[in-house]
């Protein structure tokens, strides 16, 4: 792995309380989906990978769970992910939602933060959604708990000063060769996007009845004579009660899951797809570390 002169690249790790928009702008920064959406806290269990690749630098963002208190083995192993991409980056982006303002987890993340020597960005999300002079208050309300290295008020949603953003990133990399080939956009598999695709959808439609006691495991992937990808899949949910919710009268909830995602998964894979899904009861799941294993929570990768 060669270094061109002059060329910058970097690890950089988004972290924040729940829901405050960093799949978002993971997916902005990016230009396609590779982290699901959705105004659920703790959306995100694995730490995803997003590369940018421009002319003169590579950009490698981990998005990580949002930082709560566990309530089971599940919430546990996703703060373990979000704590341990604090080490070994070259900079931190601590995003935080201009609506919410200070919060009891923001103190959390900082006393994380100030177990680093890492340079950290206080990022501000969702200025979109408030007024200009809010905003300097806030500022200086974090300010008083840390000093960053730079404030930098963003939409993710919009778009408004992401590029402001990702010019003073670039401008603190260090020197260092392209690790990723210059159209890949995650160095997660497919296989594991599919899988939070229809997730995504299912934890959208179901909306309060079914809440974060879905997982989604990717029984085949297969490509037939016609270029045609079959995809089965199953959801797994944690109580007999949810089986009807994400199934729906008729399967009609089913299939509208199924519609979907299908068509993300045909937009990430550029092929048409036939997806074909069923519905898993396993009882506590979140609670087994076997199962969490099965539904693609290691421990030993993080």
């Amino acid at each position: 792995m060669t270094t061109k002169q002059g060329y910058k690249s970097g690890f950089i790790s988004i972290i924040g309380r729940p829901n405050v928009g960093k799949s978002t702008f993971l997916n902005r920064v990016i230009g396609q989906k590779i982290a699901i959406m959705s105004d659920k806290p703790q959306t995100t269990r694995n730490k995803v990978q997003g590369v940018l690749t421009v002319n003169d630098a590579q950009m490698i963002f981990i998005d990580t769970p949002g930082i709560h208190k566990p309530k089971h083995k599940l919430g546990e192993f996703m703060m373990k992910v979000a704590t341990n991409t604090l080490k070994g980056v070259d900079l931190i982006l601590f995003m935080v939602n201009a609506q919410e303002g200070w919060g009891r987890g923001d103190e959390f993340i900082i006393e994380k933060l100030k177990e680093v020597k890492t340079p950290v960005y206080l990022v501000i999300n969702k200025i979109d959604q408030v007024h200009p002079d809010a905003l300097l208050p806030l500022i200086e309300k974090y300010k008083e708990h840390f000093d960053f290295q730079a404030v930098v008020p963003i939409s993710a949603l919009e778009g408004n000063n992401v590029e402001t953003l990702l010019t003073q990133i670039k401008d603190l990399l260090p020197e260092g060769p392209q690790y990723y080939p210059a159209d890949q956009v995650t160095d997660h598999p497919e296989r594991f996007i599919i899988s939070e695709l229809i997730r995504e959808k299912a934890l959208h439609l179901t909306r309060e009845e079914v809440p974060h006691s879905i997982a989604v495991a990717i029984e085949s992937i297969k490509k037939d004579e016609n270029e045609k990808i079959h995809v089965m899949a199953t959801i797994v949910i944690e109580r007999d009660s949810q089986k009807g919710i994400v199934i729906g009268k008729q399967g009609k909830m089913l299939k509208e899951i199924g519609q979907r995602a299908r068509k993300d998964i045909e937009q990430l894979l550029g092929s048409k797809v036939y997806l074909e899904l069923w519905v898993k009861v396993q009882k506590d799941w979140r609670n087994k570390m076997s199962q969490l294993r099965d539904y693609g929570f290691r421990e030993d990768e993080y």
